[in-house]
């Protein structure tokens, strides 16, 4: 046994509400808080132990800036020596903390430490790049702009339709793919299996007697197919992804506790499940999504397994073409992708996401008996995370 493999041994994450929804009154320093407190309480764990606290947000700006991951461990009531950090790498931010925390472990720097993501997409303002048909937003520099200068850098949502061109993906294929989504969440929240992992919230902080958020408020219970392809493509005239086959914009947080094996079983942590590779890759800037193709492709070849030896698959629904893409590149089986859907129906906190997506993921592995998962996400300007599990418990 390795004192220092990383093993997780607490996981939580809140009910995802959609914007303007039912979470919209939580400040997102607040949402993680309760999200840490929670994980903390139930783990049992000393939290002066804890080395860092490493979180993912992306809109770090009016209440997410400011190195939001500090004001969430003060809100949360944890001890003044616990530090925290902030960390952005897009749409990967909370897969990101989490393999930060990985690697601390891994070089004997951290005993105990919490991987987590925020976002609160009520309270910031969006960019301006989430609009269609704007101009990108004022990060793209004159030379960085001028280096593509013939094949022009656009945002994600354009992006996409290049994808759906390159690995033909039709607009009656992503359109049913959301249906998918929409009918694994429904019956997995039906199901009660991610009860588990939620986070006990009431939709008004300031009001103990307000109701409970129980459950990820974007799901559709009876997804109309019909009403969908009725739908306008939203980036091209002549494409396929519409705002139904699209993550939706929310609110969340989730937060994993990660021991070294030696912390935890001097502590009598049960470790749930240990990281068998995590891989970070990039290509095109101008397609965006295909780097989740090499980023997996590292972590495979890191862990010496192959696609066959991965029980259960996420790929994040950032639009429906992603997880398309990548069922259709490794050969993956429909009943081992996103079983329990995904962020077109769960909706697509942005940091938030990576951790949410591992919680999910180990959740199931658990559930089913499974023993390897693999998680990928996209992330803006071509860039992608893969991390591989394998279940203990």
């Amino acid at each position: 046994m390795n004192d220092h493999e990383p093993v997780i041994v607490g996981a939580l994450r809140t009910p995802v509400g959609k914007r303007g929804g039912r979470l919209q009154k939580w400040h997102p320093v607040d949402l993680l808080g309760e999200t840490l407190r929670q994980l903390v309480e139930r783990s049992g764990i000393n939290p002066a132990d804890l080395d860092d606290v490493i979180v993912g947000c992306v809109l770090q700006w009016d209440q997410q800036h400011g190195n939001l991951g500090r004001h969430a461990v003060l809100a949360a009531g944890l001890p003044e020596s616990v530090p925290a950090v902030t960390v952005d790498r897009q749409c990967g931010s909370g897969q990101q903390a989490v393999s930060f925390v990985v690697h601390g472990i891994q070089a004997g720097a951290y005993q105990l430490a919490i991987g987590a993501g925020v976002e609160s997409m009520s309270q910031a303002p969006m960019p301006p790049s989430f609009k269609p048909g704007a101009p990108l937003g004022a990060q793209y520099s004159p030379r960085e702009l001028a280096r593509y200068q013939g094949n022009p850098l656009i945002p994600q949502g354009a992006s996409s339709e290049l994808m759906n061109k390159r690995f033909g993906l039709t607009r009656e294929a992503l359109d049913a793919f959301a249906v998918r989504s929409h009918r694994r969440a429904i019956e997995a929240s039906r199901a009660g299996r991610v009860q588990d992992q939620l986070v006990r919230l009431h939709e008004d902080p300031t009001d103990p007697d307000s109701p409970l958020v129980t459950a990820d408020e974007g799901m559709r219970a009876d997804p109309n197919p019909e009403k969908m392809a009725t739908l306008k493509p939203v980036f091209a005239a002549d494409g396929a992804t519409t705002a139904a086959n699209s993550s939706q914009i929310s609110d969340g947080a989730a937060a994993l506790l990660i021991a070294s094996r030696a912390y935890a079983q001097q502590h009598g942590l049960k470790p749930r499940a240990r990281f068998v590779s995590t891989a970070v890759a990039a290509a095109d800037p101008v397609i965006q999504f295909t780097a989740v193709l090499d980023a997996t492709r590292k972590a495979l070849k890191e862990s010496g397994l192959t696609p066959a030896d991965i029980d259960l698959f996420e790929v994040n629904e950032a639009f429906g073409g992603v997880p398309l893409m990548f069922q259709q590149e490794f050969g993956i089986p429909d009943d081992r992708l996103n079983v329990n859907g995904g962020s077109v129906a769960i909706g697509h906190p942005l940091g938030s996401t990576g951790a949410r997506m591992l919680t999910d993921l180990l959740c199931e592995l658990e559930r089913r008996g499974g023993r390897y998962g693999l998680q990928t996400i996209c992330e803006a300007s071509g860039t992608a995370n893969t991390t591989i599990i394998e279940r203990l418990a």
